[in-house]
Order: structure tokens, then C-alpha cells, then sequence
């Protein structure tokens, strides 16, 4: 009788491991994306990435940031990964060691105008337009702007690339800061505590007081509550 053994080609455990560390390694925030630029002969990198764009409240802000290759910055990350105090840390230490940066806003006029998508890549414009060192080269966080700059799309950027999350972290903070001095001028939304974005606490005093001038009125949620503080306003008016 003859037996016939059939074996399944299995993966050595060591090539394995390496596909596993290598798909671990192409997740972290490194310089790898700028390095490949560079050995194609670009030199000056922009990362360039928003914040703010799902908030309720007030503008989308852009950053974008020209790292000086010879200064590096450790610890550079996705900024909604990092503390409020470690992103002050590294966006001065941004400030300091790049080769350049800039900030801009698009107000919550303009967003609504616009759309938050179109309002982004205005604010992201904007942002690269402002720096004082024009860039031959764009990382870019999900997203692809209509200027003649050679350029890269990365889906998750500010996780991936030192150069976005060096924008992010810019972009956050400069928000961050702009939500704290409306939240004196509008204490009641608790700005400080939830920069603009749709968190339950902010909702409630949407319903209780109606939307302000720097709500984003084309969100639904800021569109509902103005419906209904008016509806609210109309039934509490005296009937003589």
C-alpha cells in the first residue's frame, strides 16, 4: 500500500517575525518618507497637515513645517497621541529647530461657505503660501492641494511621517490656544475643556443657549440647536 503524505509549506518563523516587525516598523512616525524624498534629489520637505476639522466651533488650522534634517526632534508623533504639555514641549522645539514654519486659519464663515473639505485644503494653502522657505516637496495628510509642488498623500500622515506630525502638533496647539480665549468671551460652551468639538457637554449648552456666531451653522448639530432655541424662544414668548 502506498501512502501519500501531503505537507502544507508553512512560513519559516524568523521571515515570519521580520514581516511582522517590518508591518509594526511602517506604522511608527519616522523620517522614512523624507529620506526617500531626499535620495531623489528633493531637499526642502514640507509636512503639512489640520486640526480642528471636525469641531463645531470656530476655525480649521493648518500648519506646515520644513524640519531641518541636521536638528532632529525626538519624540514627534501624531499630536491626538501626545498630552497638551508634551505638544507645547516639541512645538517650541518645532519653532525652534525647523527650517520653517506657518499657521493659518479658515473661519467658520468660510467653512460654511465652503464646506469643511474645501476649507481645509484653503487653510492647508494657505499655510504652505506663508512659509518663508518654499518647499520642493509635499507630505500631505490625506489630502492633495492644486499647487505645481511635487507632493505625496499619506492616509494617517501625522502617524507616519515626522514632517505631518511636526504640522500637527503646530496645528493642534495654535487651535488649542485659540479655543481657551474664546472660552472666556463664551464661558458657558466649555471651549477650553472640549476645543469646539460635538462632546455631550457641549451639545447640552448648544440646546440651552443656541449656537454663537463662531458655530459652525452648517453642521447639523449646531443647525439642529439653532432650530431649536428658536422653536424654544417662540413658545416661551407671552401670549397677550
Amino acid at each position: 500500500m502506498v501512502r501519500i503524505v501531503i505537507f502544507a509549506r508553512l512560513g519559516h518563523p524568523q521571515s515570519t517575525r521580520r514581516a511582522k516587525i517590518h508591518r509594526e516598523m511602517s506604522r511608527l512616525c519616522s523620517s522614512r518618507f523624507e529620506r526617500a524624498a531626499r535620495q531623489l534629489g528633493w531637499m526642502r520637505i514640507a509636512g503639512i497637515d489640520e486640526a480642528g476639522r471636525g469641531a463645531l466651533f470656530g476655525p480649521v488650522v493648518a500648519a506646515a513645517v520644513i524640519l531641518n534634517p541636521k536638528r532632529r526632534i525626538v519624540g514627534l508623533d501624531d499630536s491626538k497621541k501626545l498630552s497638551a504639555e508634551r505638544r507645547a514641549e516639541l512645538a517650541a522645539r518645532i519653532k525652534e529647530h525647523s527650517l520653517a514654519w506657518a499657521v493659518a486659519e479658515i473661519d467658520a464663515q468660510r467653512i460654511d461657505a465652503w464646506n469643511i473639505y474645501q476649507a481645509s485644503r484653503q487653510a492647508m494653502s494657505a499655510a504652505l503660501k506663508q512659509l518663508a522657505i518654499p518647499p520642493d516637496y509635499l507630505l500631505i495628510d490625506a489630502m492633495q492641494l492644486d499647487v505645481l509642488i511635487e507632493q505625496k498623500s499619506l492616509i494617517r500622515g501625522d502617524a507616519r511621517s515626522v514632517s505631518i506630525a511636526a504640522a500637527s502638533i503646530l496645528a493642534k496647539t495654535h487651535r488649542d490656544t485659540c479655543m481657551e480665549k474664546w472660552d472666556a468671551i463664551y464661558p458657558q460652551y466649555g471651549l477650553a475643556r472640549h476645543k469646539g468639538y460635538g462632546t455631550p457637554d457641549h451639545l447640552e449648552a448648544l440646546r440651552q443657549h443656541g449656537p454663537t456666531p463662531l458655530h459652525r451653522h452648517s453642521f447639523a448639530p449646531v443647525r439642529e440647536s439653532a432650530c431649536w432655541a428658536a422653536g424654544a424662544t417662540q413658545t416661551s414668548l407671552p401670549i397677550f
